[in-house]
């Protein structure tokens, strides 16, 4: 029985309309087959060439997944242990309030190290961003880098959550030393060609050769695309090339346990131990969420466990998420960073349980916002204000002749009849309230009253 991805379609478009992302592909897999694959938009902008679901994209972070599971696969072989010391591996002493850093907080984000930036102000660089170089070409490079970075440290290893791509980096460099082998020629060998992931790629001559690659664009503050570079460069925390048909295939494998036709990538043990919480975030979108060995965990999405991991490397954005429980799965690609894919990642995966994806807390919480924006005036329009959505929050805008005024205001408390803000001004925490009725919204802000007219 097909599935109706109708509802789904007319979200995204919403979205990458809304959010100017030139093109996107997505797959979605379910019970071993991909149940639907499709792009959206522009591959290239100038050419008007369509996004397909073979086009290829960098797909970020969502690499952490490929390098965590390399990890596994030599833990396997006894060639490592994931509570091995990294200063048995890497040339590097780093020991956050006298204990040593273990592959397994590598792994998972709980070093103890801060981020150090450097793939932020690498890209940011390339991009023509930011002024800041940093010629970081190889993990020999990150480890010169990171060699001061035990005055960086803030917590013990194992403590407190802190992303840091330098540590997949290091991760890169410990499969090499192990393996023998370039890391990239040990993913490229042991994953990509195991799973038929015949068009994912490191080297830009290979994408080269390959030709059907999105053109990277910045969307800039007026919404106008700016056609860029990608950072080629960048490798174990978030370098890899892919396209959704063979991640599709990558997904598979997960939910296969270990498992894609026929060849056995590691044990079911080692795809649980990826999954488990072993850290939880300081923020989260949903309770309980937290990190695993390269994937970050939903331990409850409607009553199932989700496995995923969104990417960016600025022109470029990701998302891989899939649920073991149900034998389903989506990876999302797109050639800006715009709109977040984890949302719409999360919205088909809400819809293939089932479940209305309109009632997501993120997308819930958007559809208010921008229910709220508009021009409020106050009695017979003697005071007028704007009110835009920007990102998670609002901003009320006061404008003269010759003057115009930026106040944000914080969502405190979010529902269809009701929304609470709060402002600070002056050393003050001022509440701010909309009442939403089903005629009109009401805004209560210090003295005043508003009606939204428009």
């Amino acid at each position: 029985m097909s599935i109706d991805f109708s509802p789904c379609e007319r979200f995204i478009l919403e979205k990458m309309s809304e959010t100017k992302i030139p093109g996107l592909s997505i797959a979605v897999v379910k019970d071993n087959e991909v149940v639907y694959a499709r792009g959206f938009g522009f591959k290239d902008l100038d050419t008007g060439t369509a996004v397909s679901p073979r086009t290829l994209f960098g797909i970020g972070s969502v690499t952490k997944s490929f390098t965590a599971l390399a990890i596994m696969m030599l833990a396997e072989e006894d060639k490592l242990d994931v509570n091995d010391s990294i200063e048995k591996w890497v040339p590097l002493k780093i020991r956050p309030f006298g204990e040593e850093i273990r592959i397994h907080h590598l792994l998972t984000h709980s070093s103890g190290i801060p981020a150090l930036a450097y793939a932020e102000a690498f890209i940011s660089n390339v991009l023509g961003l930011d002024h800041y170089w940093l010629p970081v070409a190889s993990p020999e490079d990150i480890i010169s880098f990171m060699a001061d970075a035990d005055k960086w440290v803030h917590a013990k290893p194992g403590e407190r959550f802190f992303y840091l791509n330098e540590g997949y980096v290091l991760l890169g460099y410990i499969i090499s030393k192990v393996s023998g082998v370039r890391y990239e020629t040990f993913i490229k060998e042991r994953i990509l060609k195991p799973l038929r992931m015949e068009r994912s790629y490191f080297a830009k001559d290979e994408v080269k050769r390959d030709g059907d690659f999105a053109t990277p664009y910045i969307i800039d503050k007026e919404g106008k695309h700016i056609k860029s570079r990608f950072p080629f460069g960048v490798t174990a925390d978030g370098g890899l090339i892919s396209n959704v048909l063979d991640l599709a295939n990558y997904i598979m494998m997960y939910l296969n346990r270990g498992e894609f036709n026929g060849n056995v990538l590691v044990k079911r043990e080692s795809i649980e131990l990826m999954e488990q919480i072993y850290i939880r975030y300081p923020y989260a979108l949903f309770e309980g969420e937290g990190y695993g060995y390269g994937w970050s965990i939903v331990p409850n999405f409607y009553g199932h466990k989700l496995v995923n991991h969104s990417g960016s490397v600025g022109v470029h954005t990701a998302y891989v998420g899939y649920i073991p429980g149900k034998k389903v799965g989506v990876a999302v690609l797109a050639n800006a960073a715009g709109y977040p894919l984890r949302f719409i990642g999360m919205y088909i995966l809400a819809y293939l349980l089932g479940e209305n994806p309109e009632e997501l807390p993120m997308i819930k919480n958007e559809r208010i916002l921008k229910k709220l924006e508009g021009i409020y005036e106050t009695y017979k329009g003697t005071f007028r204000v704007e009110i835009k959505k920007a990102g998670d929050y609002l901003i009320m805008i006061e404008k003269n002749k010759y003057q115009e005024f930026s106040t944000p205001l914080v969502p405190e408390k979010l529902s269809e009849d009701l929304a609470l803000f709060y402002v600070i001004s002056a050393g003050r925490k001022i509440p701010a309230e909309f009442i939403i009725k089903k005629d009109r919204i009401e805004f209560i802000y210090e003295r005043y009253k508003f009606i939204k007219r428009q």
